[in-house]
């Protein structure tokens, strides 16, 4: 007996209890598909995460601060005595002619207002170089350019930024229709071109220190206002495209200027806890330094350099081995409650097998009566079981991007908010889709030993006489 014929005799038994063999390999497509499910959600979720940080530059950049320091040590104000001083540009220079530098500038970012028509916005302003519009996300923008020149009075503003100013720009993935809501709160639903050209005035605000000197007593209680406001215009060039919430580029402002503009604004600098302690933001000294290597391979070479100057360096591609850790156990936890129903499907296998046996005991001694071997039977009964478990893998993959593409509808539609950009929350890989076929034909096959065994174990003069 050829092993096609031994094939052809397992799925005509099964197609003899149609019922009984359907509500087995259900089982075996409900646990598939729950399995592909759950696995493709947190696939989903890492895949996100990866393309921002990687869209943002997160896996190629680095923060270089003066020295390693605890903000909740007691000895905080001590260590400052101590002669702890923040970057100058001789440290910015010397970071520059690093092997494997791409690009370094300091990290400039205040809070201001942007006044647009009749509308204003609180918000933090970020400054960059010019050289940065070859790196996204400032490379990819919605609409016009980056700025001319790092002296320029040019500014590229945030798609959101714009929609706190009453203006919601259009955008080919975020439909959206002027409603009466619209209306009632005064947006404006206008074309990116519309935006660009106009002026917007950038309010800045710096501590008077002459005025908390005269009056210290009111300046503490409030009394006595100690901020002068400056106003500055600034042409739009560029508008920002619409990024994700864990986007690194929406977290540090909602504008850009050029960083040369930047220097001459004054302004409140609080980008870390040495700005309100030490002398930064003035006078050619910075709290933070952003560093950038074209290749990931180059980031802990260049991070060394650094330190060995005595510079502290964080760089979130440091923290990538955690992540993934973190995304392993999620795997595990939800696949092990996909496991549990894949199991019980195989414990129906079991039974469906058992009851063919039984009922098909007098068949399996007339087999081997004529001549079937052992093994025969058991490949028989193998065929079966896998037959249950490529089927029922194949459709439980179906019915887990079924459930995964109704999840996706709902969640786009339904719970994010309009002006959000849709997400795509599974993802399914081909190694995730063989994966499951795969395990699916193994706990089929597994399943099947036991009755498999068994069957061929069955003396035939027995069978024979079996009723």
């Amino acid at each position: 007996m050829n092993y096609p014929d031994k094939l052809i005799i397992g799925l005509a038994n099964l197609w003899r209890m149609k019922l009984r063999s359907g509500l087995t390999i259900l089982g075996v497509v409900i646990g598939i598909g729950a399995l592909t499910s759950m696995i493709a959600f947190t696939s989903g979720i890492q895949k996100n995460i990866t393309d921002t940080f990687e869209e943002n530059d997160v896996f190629t950049s680095m923060y270089v601060t003066p020295v390693k320091a605890d903000p909740s040590s007691i000895d905080l104000a001590e260590t400052m005595k101590e002669g702890i001083s923040s970057l100058d540009d001789d440290i910015l220079d010397s970071i520059r002619t690093i092997e494997k530098v791409a690009i370094a500038h300091p990290e400039i970012t205040f809070p201001a207002r942007l006044k647009l028509k009749n509308k204003d916005d609180k918000t933090r302003i970020q400054a960059l170089p010019k050289a940065m519009e070859q790196y996204k996300p400032y490379s990819d923008l919605l609409a016009g350019r980056f700025f001319s020149s790092d002296t320029a009075k040019e500014l590229v503003i945030n798609w959101r930024t714009l929609r706190s100013l009453g203006i919601i720009v259009k955008h080919k993935d975020i439909p959206r229709d002027f409603t009466e809501n619209d209306s009632l709160e005064e947006y404006r639903i206008l074309p990116p071109d519309s935006i660009l050209g106009q002026t917007i005035e950038l309010v800045s605000a710096k501590l008077d220190i002459g005025n908390v000197m005269k009056n210290p007593l009111k300046a503490a209680t409030g009394t006595e206002n100690v901020f002068t406001e400056e106003s500055m215009p600034f042409t739009i060039v560029g508008i920002l495209n619409v990024e994700r919430n864990i986007s690194a580029a929406g977290i540090k402002g909602g504008a850009i200027i050029p960083s040369e503009t930047a220097k001459a604004i004054p302004r409140l600098d609080f980008t870390s806890v040495w700005d309100l302690l030490g002398n930064s933001g003035g006078g050619g000294q910075y709290s933070s330094i952003y560093v950038r290597v074209d290749d990931m391979q180059d980031l802990e070479t260049v991070k060394k350099s650094l330190e060995d100057r005595g510079l502290n360096v964080f760089a979130l591609a440091d923290q990538l081995d955690q992540i993934r850790n973190a995304f392993l156990i999620m795997d595990a936890i939800l696949g092990a409650i996909g496991a549990v129903a894949l199991l019980i499907a195989a414990l129906g296998i079991v039974n469906t097998m058992v009851m063919s046996i039984l009922e098909r005991t007098r068949e399996i001694g007339i087999m081997k009566s004529i001549g079937a071997s052992d093994h025969d039977i058991r490949t028989i009964f193998f065929a079966e079981a896998g037959s249950i478990g490529l089927v029922g893998g194949l459709f439980g993959i179906l019915l887990g991007w079924a459930f995964a593409f109704a999840a996706q509808i709902v969640i786009n539609q339904h719970i994010l908010p309009n002006d959000e950009l849709p997400v795509d929350l599974f993802y399914f890989p081909w190694w995730l889709v063989l994966g499951a076929l795969a395990f699916g034909l193994l706990v089929s096959l597994t399943a099947g030993l036991y009755p498999a065994i068994r069957a061929s174990r069955i003396d035939p003069v027995k069978a024979l006489r079996h009723d």
